[in-house]
Order: structure tokens, then C-alpha cells, then sequence
């Protein structure tokens, strides 16, 4: 299964870190969840800069991180997702400054969260804001949530699941991403994040839905049900990455 072979090669990574690490550099960080309020009548796009896929394998080859961050900016997007994971996404945690030092956007640390020294990591990395995995991390959730927040981050908990949506509800995060991508088989069903968000919504949460977006008409189709949207492949596949991001906000 893809999720296990990812999550075996996390903890070879995770078993490298050291056991602590310095503050980060002073500075406020930029709120995700504000960024998504604060849309100004567009749509609230998350735009994800990364180089590949399991499901898509190379994406986008050479990306000048920094440039592409410029870009997607001035494209409209309300924050930036950075994938870290090397070995499936082609990322690197050095990203996430190279993504910082271009805008003042909020920048998500994405990747797969199994240990208390990633959150430290991520802080320290100048992350703003970071995904946690309800698939990944199950009865440990809340405390990673708590952590998050004592570290000044901002959690994004992703769910795929109505079981999974509970679970984040009862947590302190603010921000609950509905992947509609399933882990086990790669597959896509929009309709997840219409099944699920109901009940997250009823908890007064923030929704972005996560994956499957490929066309204006998706998001138009699936704005009643999210406040924001996580898009990376449809973008970073495209010729035009700020046109086809531009699509999508305007859409």
C-alpha cells in the first residue's frame, strides 16, 4: 500500500532529526485561517507547489521555488502549500524558506506528521501553518493539534472519512481539510467533501477541500460545500501555472 511505503520511508527521516531545535527567526506569522476569511469575494485558494505525485509520478521539473511562489502571489492564491516529502513528492524542507522569502503568504508545510519533532522542525523551518493526517496519526490527533498550536502553528487536520471528521471536530483545530483523494487507492471522489462537510460545518470549522480540482466548473460545482480549496497538480501540471490559478480563484 502506497501510504505504508511512505510512511516507512518517513520514519527513517524522522529517526535523522535532532532532538530539538532552535527558536525560529523573530516574526509574526501570517494566519492561514485569516488569509481564507479575508478572500476579498474571490475564491480561497491554497495553491501547492510541488514536483511530483504517486499518483501522477514528475509533475514539474527545475521549479525555481521562489519564482513560482512570485507567481501563484500575483495569481490571487490566499496562501501557499509546500510539499517537504522528498522520496513521492520530489520536495525538500529547504522549500519552505526558498517559498518564504518570496512572499507574505502563508505558507503550509505539507507532509506526513508521525513525530513530535516535525511540528519543532516545521516551526523552525518558518512553516506558518502545517497538515496533520487524521488517516496517519488516529488517536494521537489531538495531542499533535495541541502541539501545533503551542508552537504557533496553525493545524490543518485532514480527514477523508465521516469517523475521521468527528475525530477532528473534537480537537482544537480551526482548519479541517476534506481530501477527497483516498490514500489506500488514489482514487478521487469529489463528492466526499459534499458527504462530509455538513457535519464539520454545523461545528463552526473552517473546510478546504483538498484534491480532484481540474476545472473552474469543479470549483463552482464545489463552493457551496468549503470555504477554500488546496489545488496543486492542476495547477503546477499546467503551461500557465498563475493563468490556470487565476482560473480557479475567479471561478
Amino acid at each position: 500500500m502506497i501510504l505504508e511505503r511512505i510512511l516507512e520511508k518517513t520514519r527513517k527521516r524522522v529517526a535523522q532529526l535532532p532532538a530539538s531545535y532552535p527558536d525560529a527567526l523573530p516574526g509574526d506569522r501570517v494566519r492561514l485561517s485569516e488569509a481564507i476569511r479575508n478572500r476579498n469575494g474571490h475564491n480561497a485558494i491554497i495553491a501547492e507547489i510541488k514536483c511530483a505525485s504517486p499518483s501522477r509520478g514528475i509533475i514539474r521539473r527545475n521549479i525555481d521555488m521562489a519564482m513560482m511562489a512570485g507567481d501563484l502571489s500575483t495569481g490571487g492564491c490566499v496562501a501557499l502549500s509546500v510539499l517537504t516529502e522528498p522520496y513521492f513528492f520530489g520536495g525538500a524542507v529547504q522549500d519552505i524558506a526558498r517559498v518564504k522569502s518570496a512572499v507574505n503568504l502563508p505558507v503550509l508545510r505539507k507532509d506526513f506528521i508521525i513525530d513530535e519533532r516535525q511540528v519543532a522542525e516545521s516551526r523552525a523551518l518558518g512553516a506558518d501553518a502545517v497538515l496533520l493526517i487524521a488517516a496517519v496519526l488516529n488517536d494521537r490527533l489531538s495531542g499533535f493539534v495541541d502541539l501545533a498550536i503551542a508552537q504557533g502553528l496553525e493545524p490543518l487536520v485532514e480527514v477523508h472519512t465521516a469517523e475521521e471528521a468527528k475525530c477532528a471536530c473534537a480537537t482544537r483545530a480551526t482548519l479541517i481539510g476534506i481530501n477527497n483523494r483516498n490514500l489506500t487507492t488514489l482514487g478521487i471522489d469529489r463528492s466526499t467533501t459534499r458527504l462530509i462537510s455538513g457535519e464539520i460545518r454545523k461545528e463552526d470549522r473552517l473546510i478546504i477541500s483538498e484534491s480532484g480540482m481540474r476545472s473552474a466548473d469543479d470549483v463552482r460545482e464545489m463552493k457551496p460545500y468549503c470555504d477554500a480549496f488546496l489545488i496543486g497538480s492542476s495547477i503546477m501540471s499546467h503551461n500557465h501555472p498563475k493563468k490556470k490559478l487565476e482560473e480557479f480563484v475567479c471561478a
